[in-house]
């Protein structure tokens, strides 16, 4: 199976986890500022950190579900970059929908051009650099929230979160190869 088939099955399963979300809880998430949303990733990845550190487990959350949340966090993160706040909170489903897919798009065509230029190199990486590289993500964006979004050279917190959602992704392939 191809990369970018292994990508739409994954995100397929995020955007169902998402949507039955949504469903449930409706936006209440709207309400999140920017930094409440990368510490929700945060708290997600050192848990996977410290469960690929210490290998015990005391709740029953996987590691897989810990992955997929990281990555409808992350872009419910950049649907907040794009959605403004005076909108309000409640989004109804197809909007949210919409908007879901739109960032699921621009995150492949992304995945897409890099995969292309670094050779599949992530095929390679071990599982615990793919939480590394998220954990270091999330520390820049904290970095850039800090400074109120502004950057002199680096990109900015979307390309930032793009990059945590294909890790993610990246690694939920892996999960999936090694059963």
């Amino acid at each position: 199976m191809s990369t970018l088939a292994q990508f739409d099955a994954v995100m397929a399963k995020c955007k169902e986890i998402f949507l039955k979300k949504t469903r449930d809880y409706g936006t209440a998430w709207r309400i999140l500022r920017a930094p409440s949303l990368t510490d929700q990733l945060y708290i997600k990845a050192k848990r996977i950190r410290n469960l690929e550190e210490t290998q015990t487990q005391k709740i029953a959350d996987s590691i897989d579900s810990e992955y997929q949340g990281i990555v409808n966090y992350a872009i419910m993160a950049l649907i907040q970059l794009e959605v403004p706040a005076e909108l309000g909170v409640d989004l109804d489903i197809e909007k949210v929908e919409v908007l879901y897919d739109e960032q699921l798009q621009i995150i492949r065509d992304l995945l897409e051009r890099k995969n292309h230029d670094y050779g599949e190199a992530w095929r390679d990486m071990r599982m615990s650099s793919f939480t590394d590289m998220i954990l270091m993500k999330l520390l820049r964006i904290k970095q850039i929230e800090e400074n109120q979004g502004k950057t002199l050279i680096s990109e900015g917190l979307d390309a930032n979160y793009q990059d945590i959602v294909n890790y993610a992704v990246f690694a939920l392939i892996k999960l999936v190869e090694k059963v």
